[in-house]
Order: structure tokens, then C-alpha cells, then sequence
């Protein structure tokens, strides 16, 4: 399997340089200091780390013997099933000598000595004999865990299906060599670090870098009572001391007494993809100060945020008018089973008149059919992990329109695959006339798909606090992609928002900068109320040595960077973990350790080539241009097909005055993105330098076929005829440059030269 890497939108520049491939980098000019006041709390806002030792959970017994009800509706759950030691009643799988291929790898699955044993391809290439310690899960799927060296837990690729009672392979359409961290026995499985944090309770996963090795360790080893409740023991013992006068002393998480929109971040740890930044989750503080979620991005969602890969429940649900209005996760389920409340409409019923919606005059299909329930329309879903399917929690009204925009899924093509989205969106207007809201997506979709002119739309998103925070939080990472006058301007405002999650994503964008423009608008937020954001705000100082930081906040910068770099080696097992340490001592200046960063996270990820194309930046920015060649030629070898690489590689040559090679790399880059215009920019630059006049005019030719109205293309065509001696072809160009720029006088004060010329 090749590994499929971004493909980077190519930025504009003047000269032929290097191209520098650092996602979500923006390069900004200097601003005036704006005023500026933290909305961090004055009192103290760092938490204690503590960590709870594992005698303070007391167990699901304890809790039954005064939770009889709640203690039977989660026996059995997949919480209470989360994990488990294999044994005769925990494995549901046939270990009986069956066989299982996939993509070329064939399992054997059988019992030894009354232990259940899977014989596989290792991480050698080799067949092995694995003894299975754990279980994972129970429905639909249940997977099987394997112990390595090193404190390494591995979960098994196949998997049993506990409906059909089969084996299956959970990613049958990728084919993953031995070697790729993708692989069962690597990265891509591992319990220590994928798994463990959100199966087991109180878990601490204790890994070292140096010797690549874990001593992980749980209190309990499934997701039991206390795993969201709270360690027990306080509880126990004020129930114990004070008897019937027992009220309750806030010990314990969960309760009746919680808010709504607390109780689903409380639910979000472990139902959301994120990053964690605690190096253990102890309770103290909120979801933020220790988990950051993925926002709405390309790859991850469509673009009008619905569900795309795999990311749990929250992303889409904090997206929804339901969470606006203080629905909470046990409106819908019971806390304890995690089953539905009711079953079909009445679920929805709760809230919604049924004479309103539970009706052919609102979903116009027949009565107690499946395109009559609730969720067929409003909760579409998509299968992960080989059989398990998965529902949009966004609740959204389908939109065949933004389906023909943006190639967004919509529930009715969905279900009638027979028809296409034209016809959808003539149904929907036959039926309901024109959307009647406006939704967020339809400003965050034109920025994720990349249009040109979704700028408007998503500068109003993201200071429209009225919309929901993930929505606005991504509409600040995304509008980085676009040029904007007053961006900055905005950005340092969102820096002071009501919202942690919008603070924290202006942090990201402007922290990646190499300018220390915005020291005094970072400072306060080592103040901030979120880890999270005193974390990013951190990294984003780091250009700053410990001199340079102001006696007022000297106390907070050091508590910080403990935070900062507990943070850094809690992920260290993660490409990213390793990329971030790397990207901060390039901030500090030590390119050398950059480097060595960089080449630390491709050991652990080796067929990685967006590691690779920063890494080749990095060496050529180190003079070591050999190892620069080497490595974009490396990431050819993968992806002969990606064109960002050819282009990258014809800017090494030309810097390096290899302008034959340059020309042929940069026509290999035009020929595999023929629809992006940087590359006929810099291949008629380089026909310039060889003194090839007539192959630099077609080529700019070629490049304004693809871009009319480019201004790079249409200034390097003026050029080239003013140099040429075609004054009249110059002055069309620039003519046309004026019309579209009109505020740009250097254009005006070309065609006045070139009228002197005359």
C-alpha cells in the first residue's frame, strides 16, 4: 500500500525558491499592537496533575451494592465489555483451526493449552504464533489483543463479527505491508496508545521514547462505574460516616446535577477523535484541559461537515441545533445500557409534536416504512471498522444542493441509488420550495472544497458566535488558505473570544508563523483558563528565549512549559507528537534538532512522504542538498504520481542553477496537475533564464487557459513582452491586470513606462 499524502495547495511566490511544505503555514506581515485583554481567569487556572492512585476505584461491586438498577442496565454493555482477560466465556470468536485470507495474508486461529492463539504475519514479514491476552468489544465486532515487547499491545486486524459469527477483515480494501505503521503489529493498532486511554479506567500509558517502550496501567480494566463517575472511595466513605444524613458532597462526576452541555464534553473524552494533552485523565478541569478535537477538515468530514472518516459522535453532534439547545447524550440513551430510549419515532417524539413530523405531509413516504423514520432522513451514517455502522449526530435536514456544489452525501441519493443528486434536489423543492436557513455549512463547504471566493462566507462564520464553536473554530483554520487584507485583524480578536475552541484554532494558524509579531498577544494567554490553549499559545512564543519574557509572566511561562512538555512526551509515540517537538526547536532556532525530529517520526512511520517532503525542505535549508534530492526522489518512488513532489524538486534544481533538470521536473508537476497554475509560472521562468523566449510565452499561455484572470501569469506575460519589444501585446496584459486590481498602482505605473517607451 502506498501511503496517500496531502496534496498542499502550491502558494504563490515572486522568485523561484524552495518550496516549504508546513501545513496551516501563513506568512503574515507585521501589525501594530491592538489593545488587548485576556479572557483568562485572574485566579490561579493550572490544575494539579495529581495522579489518583488505583485503590481509590473501588470496583463495580461496590457500586451495586447500592446501584442494584443502574449496576444491571450496564452489565453486559459494550462499556462494561470494553475489555476484557480471553478466557472460555470473554472470547465469542471460533478458535477451532479456522483460516482467514485477506489481501494476500492468511490467519490461522486455534487454542493451545486452553489459550487462544492466532498465527499471522508479524512485523517482520513472518508468520507467528500470537497468544491472544485480551478481548475488545463485543458487537457488533470483537477484536483480539496480542502482547509484543516492550510493554506493546497489539490489536489484531481480523476481527470477529459477533452478528454474522465470521471472521472479517476490519480494512478490507487496503492493503498494508509488514513495515507501514498502518500494519496490526505498529502504530496503526497499537492498544498503549490508540486504545487503552478510553477502553480501561484511570489509565496511565507511561511510554519512553528512548527504548520505544510502554509500562501502561489501568485501575480497572473495562470502562466501569468510575470510569465516568469518579473514583469512589470519597463517595464510599462519606456514605459510610454519615448514613441516612448522607447528601451528596460533589465527589463524584455524572451526576443529576450536571449541566447538559458539560455532561456531553464529560461523554466526549472517549466519543470523539482528538489529541490528547494531559499525560493522564484525572478528572480536574473540563474536556478542554485535556483533550483538543478535530475540527472540520478535509479528509475528516465532507465539507459541510457531515461524517467522513472515522470520527465518533461529538464532532457532529456539538454541530447540531440539538446541542445548541442543551440536548444531552441521556435524552437519547439510557446512561447506564447505552440502549435507545424508545424505539423508532417515538425517540424523536419526545421533543418533536408526531402530528407535525411523524406524518406523509412532512417526509412524504409511506407510513411505518423505513424512508418514514426519523433518523433515515435527518441521521444518515456510513460503516467503520469492516461492519460497524455509525450515525451522523449533526441531525441535519438532507441538502442535495450543497451535493451538487461541493459532492456532499445527502440522505435521498442515499437511499434511492437509482437516482442522482439533480433529481434529489428537484424532489426537495417540489416538496419543501427553497431552504428556508441558512446553515453553517453553507459558508464553511465553498472553504473546505476550495473555492475561490468562499472568503466572505467564512470570515462571517467564524466571528458569527451564534453558530455553533466547531463550526467557527474550523472556519478559522480554513480561511488561513485564503489572503485577506484584515485577516490578521481578525485573528488577533478571536484570540480574546468567549470560546476556548475558537481561541485555540487561531493559536494554531498564527502559532506556525516564523515571526514573533504576536509575543504580546500570546503572553496573556498563558493565563488562559484551557490547557489546551496555554499549550498552543506556548509553542506559538517559541521563537521568544526565556529572557525575553516579561517578569509579569515569567511564573506562568514556566508552569506552562512543564505542561508544554509533558504534552510533547505524552505523544511522543505519535508521528505528530514527534513533529511537533521537531517543528518548536526549529522555532528555537536549533535546526539540527528540527532535523533529527523530523527523521525520529519516520522511523516510526517509514513510508510517511509528507514527513519526507518537510524533511527534504529541511535539508536543503540546511545546505545538505544531496540528502534534499534523495529524499523528494524517495517520495517519487512512492507516489510517482503525486505532482507536488516534481514541483518541489524543480525549485531545489533551480536554486541549484540545474535549470535542464528544473525544466523537466517542473513539466513532470504540470503534467500530473495540469489545473494548478504555479507550475506554468515557474517553468516560463525558467525557459526566461535559458533564453527560450517562444517556449516562455506558450507556456504562460498554456498556464492562463487554466487561470485567466492569474495574476502572477498575467504580470510574467506583460514582462516577457515588454521585454521582448511587443508593446502592444504588454500593454493587453496590463490592461487586463488593472481592471482586475485595480488598487494596485505598480500595474498603472508599468503601463505609464511602457507608454513612455513608445
Amino acid at each position: 500500500m502506498k501511503f496517500k499524502i496531502c496534496q498542499p495547495k502550491i502558494p504563490a511566490y515572486n522568485h523561484l525558491v524552495i518550496l516549504v511544505l508546513v501545513c496551516f503555514s501563513v506568512v503574515f506581515s507585521c501589525k501594530e499592537k491592538n489593545n488587548y485583554e485576556t479572557v483568562a481567569k485572574k485566579e490561579s487556572v493550572f490544575l494539579s496533575g495529581k495522579l489518583i492512585p488505583d485503590d481509590h476505584f473501588l470496583g463495580d461491586q461496590n457500586c451495586r451494592e447500592c446501584h442494584e438498577e443502574e449496576f444491571k442496565d450496564w452489565q453486559g454493555s459494550h462499556h462494561d465489555k470494553a475489555m476484557e482477560i480471553a478466557d472460555s466465556i470473554s472470547v465469542l470468536a471460533d478458535f477451532n483451526g479456522e483460516k482467514f485470507t485477506s489481501q494476500g495474508v492468511t490467519s490461522h486461529f486455534f487454542q493451545k493449552n486452553g489459550d487462544f492463539y492466532a498465527n499471522t504475519e508479524g512485523p517482520d514479514g513472518e508468520y507467528h504464533d500470537y497468544k491472544v491476552i485480551y478481548t475488545f468489544g463485543v458487537t457488533p465486532l470483537q477484536q483480539y489483543i496480542v502482547q509484543f515487547p516492550d510493554g506493546h499491545y497489539q490489536c489484531l486486524r481480523t476481527a470477529w463479527d459477533s452478528v454474522e459469527n465470521k471472521w472479517f477483515d476490519l480494512y478490507p480494501d487496503f492493503k498494508v505491508v509488514h513495515s507501514e505503521w498502518l500494519h496490526w503489529s505498529r502504530g496503526g493498532l497499537n492498544w498503549n496508545n490508540m486504545c487503552s486511554d478510553c477502553h480501561s479506567t484511570n489509565v496511565r500509558k507511561n511510554y519512553d521514547q528512548e527504548t520505544h517502550s510502554y509500562d501502561t496501567k489501568y485501575a480497572l480494566i473495562n470502562v466501569s462505574c468510575e470510569a465516568c463517575h469518579g473514583p469512589g472511595k470519597q463517595h464510599v466513605e462519606d456514605v459510610n460516616r454519615l448514613g441516612d444524613d448522607y447528601t451528596s458532597t460533589g465527589t463524584l462526576q455524572m451526576t443529576l446535577d450536571t449541566k447538559p452541555k458539560e455532561l456531553v464534553d464529560q461523554c466526549a473524552r472517549c466519543h470523539m477523535r482528538r489529541e490528547q494533552f494531559s499525560t493522564h485523565f484525572n478528572f480536574e478541569g473540563t474536556m478542554l484541559d485535556h483533550y483538543y478535537p478535530q475540527l472540520i477538515e478535509e479528509n475528516l468530514y465532507f465539507a459541510d461537515g457531515q461524517i467522513l472518516d472515522e470520527v465518533y459522535v461529538y464532532g457532529s453532534f456539538v454541530q447540531s441545533k440539538m446541542y445548541q439547545n442543551n440536548v444531552t447524550c441521556n435524552n437519547c440513551h439510557n446512561s447506564h445500557s447505552m440502549e435507545l430510549r424508545f424505539e423508532g419515532n417515538m425517540l424523536c417524539a419526545q421533543c418533536h409534536i408526531p402530528a407535525d413530523y411523524d406524518t406523509p405531509k412532512h417526509h412524504f413516504h409511506e407510513v411505518d416504512t423505513e424512508g418514514a423514520q426519523c433518523i433515515n432522513c435527518h441521521m444518515t451514517g456510513r460503516y467503520y471498522m469492516g461492519n460497524d455502522f455509525r450515525r451522523d449526530h449533526s441531525f441535519r435536514i438532507p441538502r442535495p444542493d450543497q451535493s451538487l456544489k461541493y459532492g456532499t452525501p445527502n440522505a435521498c441519493t442515499g437511499c434511492h441509488e437509482d437516482k442522482d443528486d439533480k433529481w434529489a434536489w428537484e424532489e426537495f423543492q417540489k416538496q419543501y420550495g427553497e431552504v428556508d436557513s441558512i446553515h453553517f455549512s453553507d459558508k464553511l463547504a465553498p472553504g473546505i472544497a476550495g473555492h475561490s471566493d468562499a472568503h466572505e462566507g467564512l470570515a462571517e462564520l467564524m466571528n458569527d458566535k451564534t453558530q455553533p464553536e466547531i463550526a467557527r473554530a474550523s472556519a478559522v483554520k480554513v480561511i488561513s488558505n485564503y489572503y485577506s487584507d484584515d485577516l490578521i485583524d481578525q485573528y488577533l480578536k478571536l484570540l480574546n473570544d468567549e470560546s476556548a475552541l475558537v481561541r485555540a484554532a487561531t493559536v494554531d494558524v498564527l502559532g506556525e508563523t516564523d515571526t514573533t509579531d504576536y509575543t504580546s498577544y500570546f503572553l496573556p494567554l498563558l493565563n488562559d483558563g484551557k490547557r489546551t490553549v496555554r499549550i498552543k499559545a506556548f509553542y506559538g512564543l517559541g521563537g521568544l528565549t526565556e529572557l525575553q519574557i516579561p517578569d509579569n509572566y515569567k511564573d506562568s511561562y514556566q508552569k506552562v512549559k512543564k505542561e508544554f512538555f509533558d504534552y510533547l512526551d505524552h505523544n511522543s509515540d505519535f508521528v505528530g507528537g514527534r513533529i511537533k517537538r521537531a517543528r518548536y526547536n526549529i522555532k528555537k532556532g536549533d535546526l539540527q534538532k528540527g532535523i533529527e525530529g523530523f527523521e525520529s517520526a519516520l522511523a516510526i512511520d517509514v513510508l510517511n512522504n509528507q514527513i519526507r517532503l518537510d524533511l527534504a525542505t529541511l535539508y536543503y535549508k540546511d545546505q545538505n542538498f544531496e540528502k534534499a534530492e534523495q529524499t523528494f526522489k524517495a517520495v517519487i518512488a512512492q507516489e510517482p504520481e503525486f505532482g507536488p513532489v516534481y514541483y518541489s524538486l524543480a525549485l531545489l534544481y533551480a536554486e541549484l542553477n540545474r535549470t535542464d533538470d528544473a525544466i523537466k521536473q517542473m513539466t513532470n508537476a504540470i503534467e500530473r496537475m495540469p489545473e494548478n497554475p504555479r507550475p506554468y509560472y515557474n517553468l516560463s521562468l525558467l525557459y526566461s533564464k535559458k533564453q527560450d523566449n517562444k517556449s516562455a510565452e506558450e507556456t504562460l499561455l498554456e498556464g492562463l487557459k487554466v487561470d485567466a484572470s492569474n495574476e502572477s501569469l498575467l504580470y510574467a506575460l506583460a514582462y516577457h513582452y515588454f521585454n521582448s519589444n511587443q508593446p502592444e501585446k504588454a500593454e493587453s496584459a496590463l490592461m487586463k491586470l488593472i481592471d482586475l486590481y485595480p488598487n494596485k498602482p505598480e500595474y498603472k505605473n508599468f503601463l505609464q513606462q511602457l507608454s513612455l517607451n513608445k
